[in-house]
């Protein structure tokens, strides 16, 4: 028999692993794929490797290290998983997981990992942040008290959104989910209010729908849109929402700017998890789930927050996204993500198919913050819309059932089908919040009580162009006082009913 003394030798070696024959430990910062499938990588010989360190491959490939096991790393790949060949090198690069930050990344589309894929050239910038980072304790914390106005009447009159708040968009496919984000994006186009939208398996066609809709907004030059379509892998859709949070933080630390950051959706992001989860072996929890999906959805939306003026006072507001199945919230991930928000607006299939747009059920809606996220004025008109609205659906559904009405319950039921007009909103059309005001005061100082149901948006419509033309100065007033006086009240009141007056002539004069 011949006996090759250098593969015996190669053998010892391999089996003695990372020890020295003086009991030393050696430290190799280059291994070897063992193993490589599913985007998953399993790599032998990085004994200094970190958890969430950059890993790098031939041909500039990278993966994020998730596993630390006995005998070997287990890292995903950022990229296709053809990309990494059995038996090539991979080595540590002593750098945790970071994205490049920074102003030049406004007006862009980048994938998970701060790469240009809009093909408008490379981003220069020579910041970066890990995309994990430890969450703003309480003392670094103010109070929320500043709107976020998203532009839509029944949003800001009844679900206030403030800025630093995390409020949960939740609702079955096709209800208007992505077009309230949009539209909120819009509406922060004149306000200084950076704006992150990171989509997570969404269709690359809807990605660029919405590109091309900001842009057309003239809202895309303070916009960052991170792209994690549903072709991407699963580590990619993994990282998005993790390297958005930490662009956001950026602007926020840094630049003491207030940030808006959607995450479309993190039902699609918890999917990714576990199936990265299952393919690193983890044991399967509740519907598959891994055991830290609450953890992963709440160590991501902890980061938003408004800080003090110690930290410069910038504030990072997120607008998580949910997707249910036939308005089904008590489902695994939905409560979770309930729970660690401030709260929900729910969007209903039913209200979106009876023309009732956008489809929020006022009712089960609630932001935790309240009337400390709007300004005064907003406060004085929208204290009692809500009750209005439960009491007119309480009255609708008896009135159904009964051929007469007596003038009260009459009355009632014309003014909450007037607000249920005045509540709804075409798409891309945001409003700022002196008009939303004039529109709520239409039905807060019953200016529309005589008119016909089927011309309230014609009314508003009239209303709203008339004061902008003739009456400017009452736009001006709300803007700079954000508060509304019994005088500028009264007055108010009579200029409307002139305003409706001239409507009602000139419909008459066109029958």
């Amino acid at each position: 028999m011949n006996i090759d003394l250098q593969e015996i030798s190669t053998l010892i070696k391999n089996k003695l692993g990372d020890y020295s024959f003086d009991g030393s430990v050696i430290t190799s910062d280059e291994g070897i794929v063992l193993e490589s499938a599913d985007g998953i990588a399993r790599i032998g010989g990085l004994p200094s490797a970190m958890l969430g360190e950059m890993i790098e491959f031939p041909s500039q490939k990278f993966g994020i290290v998730l596993n630390l096991e006995f005998d070997e790393v287990v890292v995903i790949i950022l990229g296709k998983h053809t990309d990494v060949k059995e038996g090539s090198w991979a080595r540590c690069t002593n750098r945790i997981m970071q994205v490049p930050v920074g102003k030049n990344l406004l007006g862009r589309v980048v994938n998970a990992i701060g790469d240009p894929i809009d093909g408008l050239g490379p981003i220069n910038s020579d910041t970066f942040r890990p995309i994990e980072n430890v969450v703003p304790g309480v003392i670094d914390r103010a109070p929320v008290d500043t709107p976020l106005q998203t532009g839509y009447k029944i949003i800001d009159a009844l679900v206030p959104i403030g800025r630093g708040q995390r409020e949960l968009i939740v609702g079955d496919r096709q209800t208007g989910k992505t077009t309230i984000a949009v539209d909120t994006i819009i509406n922060q186009k004149d306000t200084g209010v950076i704006s992150i939208y990171v989509a997570i398996g969404q269709k690359s066609s809807a990605i660029v729908d919405v590109v091309n809709i900001l842009k057309a907004a003239n809202a895309f030059d303070n916009t960052i849109v991170i792209d994690a379509s549903a072709n991407d892998p699963a580590a990619m859709q993994y990282l998005a929402p993790f390297s958005g949070v930490a662009i956001a933080e950026e602007f926020m630390y840094t630049y003491h700017k207030d940030v808006l950051i959607i995450y479309d959706d993190l039902t699609k992001h918890a999917n990714a998890y576990r199936t990265l989860s299952l393919l690193l072996q983890r044991p399967p929890g509740r519907e598959a789930y891994p055991g830290d999906i609450f953890y992963l959805h709440s160590r991501l939306l902890e980061r938003a927050a408004k800080l003090n003026d110690k930290w410069g006072g910038g504030s990072i507001t997120a607008l998580p996204i949910i997707e249910t199945q036939k308005g089904d919230i008590s489902t695994y991930i939905p409560t979770n993500v309930i729970s660690i928000t401030d709260g929900q607006i729910f969007l209903q299939t039913d209200l979106f198919y009876s023309g009732f747009k956008p489809a929020i059920n006022a009712g089960i809606s609630v932001s935790r913050v309240g009337g400390k996220a709007q300004i005064k004025a907003m406060q004085q008109l929208s204290g009692k819309l809500r009750l209005e609205l439960a009491r007119y659906k309480e009255k609708e559904s008896f009135a159904s059932f009964s051929s007469e009405l007596d003038a009260a319950t009459a009355k009632q039921l014309k003014s909450g089908r007037i607000l249920t007009e005045i509540l709804k909103q075409d798409k891309h059309a945001p409003l700022p919040v002196e008009k939303q005001i004039i529109s709520i005061f239409l039905v807060a100082g019953e200016c529309l009580i005589d008119i016909n149901i089927e011309d309230t948006k014609d009314v508003e419509e009239f209303v709203l162009d008339s004061i902008e033309k003739e009456y400017p100065e009452i736009l001006e007033i709300i803007r700079i006082e954000k508060k509304l006086s019994e005088e500028f009240k009264t007055n108010l009141k009579n200029i409307i009913q002139s305003i409706v007056a001239k409507f009602q002539s000139e419909k008459t004069k066109v029958l």
